[in-house]
């Protein structure tokens, strides 16, 4: 799973056993080596599902991480993009592989439920950080991406169809999860990462209740399963003009 440059599995258990923001601080160095990181051919398709939907002048990158999707959104954006996640650690990172060219860009510290910014984006994306927030968190996190943006913006990010009960996957997410809500009722502070509590029907309802209209769009690069369903989505939520 990981590369010879990836972290040791004793740099994980001392990521493991530590705080949310203090885990990725001490993961930033060698985050793009572990399978954490969003692969680019999920960053190429979202980009190329959004390209058509813009112009875009202003985009925000949320929990940006060492900043790959921040890469999506300087091909998409016009004018200025921000990258904004609350580990110090994994922004070091990402200010060191600024893109060159293109629109400014400009990183942030700040928790995602207490964002600094109001109608000040056309484009709100985030990648692989959604297992960090506990379902009941998931309100008041749409609702500040909801002042973000300005109106007529949107908030878009992929998710892939749930593996069923008969492929391994699933045991393996059941099974991570499981371990990780053990840890988190023995040990303190708890370090929040659940893949198997964001759940679109779930995130749909939040999204529509936040005040936002929603889409699915199909990720074609992924191809769809046997009963005709798509392996990814593109969600889409529109602040309303």
């Amino acid at each position: 799973m990981f590369s010879p440059e990836g972290p040791t599995l004793r740099e994980l258990a001392v990521q493991a056993l530590s705080s949310v923001e203090r885990g990725y601080d001490l993961l930033a160095p060698k985050f793009d080596h572990t399978p954490f990181r969003t692969s680019d051919a999920v960053l190429d398709a979202v980009a190329e599902a959004l390209a058509p939907l813009g112009p875009y002048d202003d985009g925000l990158d949320l929990c940006c991480g060492t900043g790959a999707g921040t890469r999506v959104l300087a091909r998409l954006c016009r004018r200025c993009v921000t990258g904004v996640d609350f580990s110090a650690g994994m922004l070091d990172v990402a200010r060191r592989r600024t893109p060159p060219g293109g629109p400014r860009v400009s990183w942030v510290r700040a928790d995602a439920r207490a964002l600094p910014f109001a109608s000040a984006f056309d484009l709100v994306v985030s990648f692989g950080a959604f297992g960090h927030f506990l379902p009941r968190e998931l309100p008041g996190l749409f609702a500040q991406v909801h002042s973000a943006l300005r109106p007529g913006g949107h908030f878009a990010f992929p998710v892939a169809a749930p593996p069923r009960p008969a492929e391994p996957a699933y045991w393996m997410l059941l099974g991570f999860d499981a371990v990780m809500r053990v840890r988190n009722a023995l040990w303190r502070p708890p370090f929040v990462m659940y893949y198997r509590a964001f759940r679109l029907a779930d995130v749909r309802r939040e999204l529509e209740r936040a005040g936002f209209a929603v889409e699915l769009h199909p990720l074609p690069a992924f191809g769809h399963r046997g009963d005709g369903s798509p392996r990814a989505r593109m969600v889409l939520a529109r602040r309303p003009a």
